[in-house]
């Protein structure tokens, strides 16, 4: 039986894709190198972020990562609050509730920032826990959640863990919990689906795998 859903943030949440491949695209024109159109960036967007960028034709000569990474945020956070929750969260994240699961958000954006995020959805009222990374270079979330449930003695095969990448896939068998992929984040579903055939088109659609899971079907 679920008792806890694990929530990635970016992509799954939250409907930030355009503004992620736009400040893409406006590093790329620094460096005068191509854009990429939104199947490009669906077919190579991946951790870890520092290969995904060199994958793009971005290169770290003239400014490091981790200046490039203190660039990106400073320029994502403002504009993340001005983009849209995934059709049917709410509802889902309702439902969900009310019926005694307990819903976490583990990203690997920085806490405050994804804290930030939260609070400015409205959407901190449906969730338990929110576990961000402690700095905007470190993307190891599954340490971040392994070492949660280790805390709060949690049983894995009571967890599912929803995300929209390959990265979130592997994070959730890590944990050792069940995953579901989502198609409408930031990889595109032929990816995702070489991976696990567990991929949905909606997040409403994860209310009838939880009731099936309880079903035992």
């Amino acid at each position: 039986m679920i008792k806890y859903i694990f929530w990635d943030f970016n992509g799954t949440i939250l409907d930030d894709r355009e503004l992620s491949l736009v400040l893409l695209n406006e590093m790329l024109k620094k460096q005068n190198k191509p854009s990429l159109s939104m199947d490009q960036y669906l077919d190579v967007f991946g951790f870890p972020i520092q290969d995904y960028y060199l994958k793009t034709g971005i290169s770290f000569e003239h400014k490091s990562f981790e200046e490039m990474s203190v660039w990106y945020i400073a320029k994502y956070q403002p504009q993340s609050l001005e983009q849209s929750l995934h059709k049917g969260l709410l509802s889902t994240l309702k439902i969900l509730h009310d019926e005694g699961i307990k819903h976490i958000v583990l990203s690997a954006s920085e806490q405050n920032n994804l804290i930030e995020q939260v609070n400015h959805y409205q959407i901190n009222p449906y969730f338990d826990y929110i576990l961000g990374t402690s700095d905007i270079t470190n993307h190891n979330k599954e340490e971040v959640g392994l070492s949660f449930i280790k805390e709060h003695n949690i049983d894995p095969k009571s967890c599912l863990y929803i995300g929209d990448t390959i990265y979130d896939f592997d994070v959730a068998i890590k944990m050792g919990v069940y995953p579901v992929l989502y198609s409408g984040g930031h990889q595109s579903i032929s990816r995702l689906k070489q991976k696990t055939s567990i991929v949905i088109n909606q997040i409403s659609d994860i209310i009838k795998i939880v009731k099936d899971m309880e079903k035992g079907e």
